[in-house]
């Protein structure tokens, strides 16, 4: 089955690593030339926290989709905000049978391929570890606490959909990810996005690791407060979802590498000043609350802080 992957970022290239080691035949497109010409010149160093190191190699890489070939099944890892422009970089290598993957953060990215092929050929879901690209040709993987560290779903549940699935199943588990190819995969996602609505803004804001909010009782009040807005939005959209469970389950974590790291919003904030995918976290779960009549103060204020910050990088204090 050929597959390939449109963005190679931090988490596009952790989860190719785990990909490609599980045998994919995988195609990198990404516009890094260092970085696609390091993988393909030496193979991508994969670092999975704390003390594993491989080096990966065998990946087919390209600048852009022109010229790679229709593909079975093609995966968005771009931000998502970046994801109407990635959909048109893949047009070339979509054939009329193409599964098309999103495993990006946030809520709604599946509704823009689903407008391009269908729902019959819309995979969705999410990773549960922490990222980061380390140079050009260099990832580092910090997974989370929990069975599966990948889920992932049909939007329409059909034999094409499901022969996907499960070899994607298959090749993360071969290559040492966890992961599972759910049929109602909205429980596994919400969690990934109250993950991604707490911690990510909350890291960019303060310039903290997460281990270090969790460890500071106004921080960990206010995690509390956001896991709280968003599994009553969560339930409302008709996924229950238990904010002592999750809370429990956080803590829990607290050992892992998962917690000892800058999450991607607080690297592209404080590291690269990019724009962030705010907008499809506490920006949506607001937003949905409006629409449900549920009040979500703590996700409306984050969201404004978030969007003052990055739209004001260079006026920024840099003492």
């Amino acid at each position: 089955m050929k597959i390939a992957m449109i963005g190679s970022g931090a988490a596009g290239s952790v989860f190719a690593g785990y990909l490609r080691r599980g045998g994919a035949d995988l195609t990198l497109v990404d516009p890094y030339r260092e970085h696609m010409d390091k993988i393909a010149r030496d193979g991508l160093t994969f670092v999975i926290y704390p003390d594993q190191e491989y080096q990966v190699t065998g990946f087919k890489t390209a600048y852009d989709a022109e010229n790679i070939g229709k593909m079975d099944a093609v995966i968005f890892m771009t931000k998502a905000t970046q994801l109407e422009s990635a959909i048109e970089t893949a047009k070339p290598c979509i054939g009329d049978d193409t599964v098309l993957i999103s495993l990006l953060n946030g809520l709604g990215n599946e509704d823009k391929l689903v407008a391009v092929v269908g729902p019959g050929r819309v995979i969705y879901g999410s990773g549960v570890l922490g990222t980061a690209l380390d140079g050009p040709g260099k990832c580092i993987s910090s997974p989370a606490a929990g069975e599966y560290q990948m889920n992932f779903g049909a939007v329409e549940n059909n034999p094409l959909t499901e022969k996907v699935g499960k070899h994607l199943e298959q090749l993360f588990n071969d290559g040492g990810c966890p992961a599972k190819f759910w049929e109602d995969v909205r429980p596994a996602l919400w969690t990934k996005i109250i993950v991604n609505s707490t911690f990510n803004p909350l890291s960019a804001i303060t310039r903290l690791k997460v281990k270090d909010i969790l460890s500071n009782p106004s921080g960990l009040a206010l995690v509390v407060q956001v896991v709280t807005e968003c599994c009553a939005v969560a339930t409302a959209k008709g996924c229950p979802m238990d904010p002592k469970a999750f809370m429990m389950a956080v803590k829990q974590s607290g050992g892992s590498g998962i917690v000892d790291y800058y999450p991607s919003m607080a690297q592209d904030m404080l590291m690269f000043k990019r724009q962030t995918e705010i907008m499809t976290l506490t920006g949506a779960v607001a937003e949905y609350g409006r629409q449900l009549g549920i009040a979500t103060p703590a996700c409306d204020l984050i969201t404004k802080l978030v969007q003052t910050m990055q739209a004001n990088y260079d006026r920024q204090y840099e003492g």
